[in-house]
């Protein structure tokens, strides 16, 4: 017998259906292909993994959580409106993770647009998403890590926002982190920053703090929801020097299922880009360079973009996880 191979597996939901509860969708009356793809990497096996399903057009809302739910991975994309043919170049997704629907997902839509690349040609998209309209680019090259050949993407987020942190809240979250006022970088105080989510942004001083904090990733789902973080606690620590192009390394905390940190965060680096602009902190337009995932095992690199107005630019590619 025969299979798909890992990352084209298709899965075979149904619906339960009684006389006092009829379904909200109709069931779906075939199989689901759903693509797996890690981004922000040219290596299956660093990145940031994410399920992409490309015509998700029959599927309800429980279909698409429970599809999220079995790959298991941050998010999954799913192209609930995928255009009016093949060459179509604006789509419409919705993200899930294994708990809930998200607004936006950085990493998710590399990767979805790198599937529809290969398949429509390269060249720009537009998605559809919930926090409103993302403009995505594809092209062979561009990526850090990844050969000329490989098909980049590079979405603009919305425009993004940037506000201070409630004195107790921060306070509380270091807490949660085992950090203290002494391990931040003074230069860079933290905030909230919106590009599509909202993350709060930690930035630490020294490289030993930064890869030994631990956390209580109950407590940090906690105040995540709390305070309507449906992004990332991304804590960063600047890796050049003050007179080197700019190089930073994120680790994104997301507690979810199974999971504690996201080894690439497309939205984050968004949201770090704005805040790097609100505060004076980079000179646009300018480009500079996030590593993330080592902590975890599965290393990518960002690039981000940051013009003087408007929303921040994340380049990346994607390749099929084997």
């Amino acid at each position: 017998m025969t299979r798909d191979p890992p990352h084209r597996r298709r899965l075979r939901h149904s619906v339960l259906v009684t006389d006092a509860t009829p379904p909200p969708h109709p069931a779906p009356d075939r199989d689901v292909e759903v693509l797996r793809l890690t981004a922000f990497s040219s290596d299956p096996a660093g990145g940031n993994p994410a399920g992409v399903v490309l015509d998700a057009s029959p599927l309800g809302d429980d279909d698409m959580q429970r599809i999220a739910a079995e790959v298991g991975y941050a998010e999954t994309a799913f192209v609930v409106d995928p255009g009016t043919d093949s060459r179509s170049r604006r789509v419409r997704i919705r993200y899930f993770s294994p708990g809930a629907e998200v607004p936006f997902c950085g990493h998710a839509t590399i990767a979805t647009a790198v599937a529809l690349a290969e398949r429509r040609g390269v060249g720009p998209f537009t998605i559809d998403t919930a926090v409103g309209p993302v403009v995505i680019d594809t092209a062979r090259g561009g990526a850090a890590d990844a050969p000329e050949t490989a098909i980049t993407a590079s979405f603009t987020s919305v425009e993004p926002r940037v506000r201070s942190l409630d004195a107790d809240v921060a306070a509380r979250l270091l807490a949660l982190l085992g950090l203290s006022p002494d391990d931040l970088d003074e230069r860079w105080p933290a905030r909230e920053a919106y590009a599509g989510n909202r993350h709060p942004i930690v930035a630490v001083r020294d490289q030993a703090v930064f890869d030994g904090f631990g956390f209580d990733p109950v407590a940090v789902r906690g105040l995540m929801d709390e305070q309507g973080w449906a992004g990332t606690v991304t804590v960063v620590h600047r890796r050049s020097g003050a007179d080197e192009p700019l190089v930073v390394e994120a680790r994104n905390l997301f507690p979810v299922g199974d999971l504690t940190e996201d080894p690439a965060t497309g939205s984050a680096a968004a949201a770090l880009g704005a805040y790097l602009r609100a505060l004076d902190l980079i000179a646009p337009p300018a480009r500079f360079v996030v590593h993330q995932g080592r902590h975890i095992g599965r290393p990518g690199v960002l690039l981000v973009d940051v013009p003087s107005h408007g929303g921040i630019t994340v380049t990346g590619t994607a390749v099929a996880i084997s």
